[in-house]
């Protein structure tokens, strides 16, 4: 009897908790699910257009990463992305100038810091968004100026909090996906794709550093982990509330 009793706590499902965990479970997965929408929303505006067209591209992937060798990150963003948050069309010329003139601290203190604080900083601050470029001081304009992608620090720093944030959240969506009545099996490699696939996105962002190929790697192994916790939360949420599978 105590054993039966041990048992159904072990192995319990969604049919056995209550409707309030229910729905305490279900606001937690679509407030996530709307969250990494914004996330890909947020990602596809801050990397397309370093190419100079617009668009997400795999080109832009590679210059995020690994740099161009004949146009600087600040200067394709610039002709892109960033011209029309410029409140004078004319600081668009005076930037590219500075690029090509070596990008020195002196031009940069009397007439780019001006334009950057203006109309930039509000979105390219650390604190505000991690995943952009910081252009709050020379130290870090300078990075994105001269041709070269993400530098190692930034890396590092982008991957941390990539790392410590999604992982947590995927623990939460995979200790609610465990709930489903499914094969054990498939429900034991289903919660290590995630895991596995953001692993290798951040390790692909370092070797796409070095080897632009790579960044195929960046996309489809972002793709993975995006595909793979979505079916988790859409699963979740079908069996939590529509699927009924009497006891055996």
């Amino acid at each position: 009897m105590s054993e039966n009793r041990y048992e159904r706590r072990r192995y319990t499902r969604f049919k056995d908790i209550s409707v309030s965990e229910r729905i305490l479970n279900t606001v937690f997965l679509l407030t996530i699910g709307l969250g990494y929408l914004a996330a890909l929303a947020n990602m596809y505006y801050t990397h397309q257009g370093l190419d100079g067209k617009a668009g997400l591209s795999m080109e832009d992937v590679v210059i995020s990463y690994h740099g161009s060798s004949s146009q600087t990150r600040l200067g394709n963003a610039i002709r892109g992305i960033m011209e029309p948050n410029l409140k004078y069309k004319s600081d668009k010329d005076v930037i590219l100038q500075w690029i090509q003139h070596g990008a020195d601290e002196p031009e940069y203190n009397e007439k780019i810091a001006p334009i950057l604080d203006r109309d930039c900083v509000l979105c390219h601050t650390p604190s505000v968004n991690p995943s952009l470029p910081d252009l709050t001081h020379y130290a870090t304009v300078s990075e994105v100026a001269h041709a070269g992608g993400a530098t190692i620090p930034t890396l590092i720093r982008v991957s941390h909090i990539h790392l410590f944030g999604i992982a947590f959240i995927l623990f939460f969506i995979g200790k609610i996906f465990l709930l489903c009545d499914i094969n054990v099996y498939v429900k034991r490699v289903a919660v290590v794709i995630p895991f596995a696939a953001m692993l290798l996105d951040v390790v692909s962002w370092f070797i796409t550093k070095s080897t632009p190929s790579f960044a195929y790697v960046v996309v489809y192994s972002g793709a993975l982990m995006g595909l793979s916790m979505g079916l988790q939360i859409l699963l979740s949420i079908y069996q939590m509330w529509f699927y009924s599978k009497e006891k055996s």
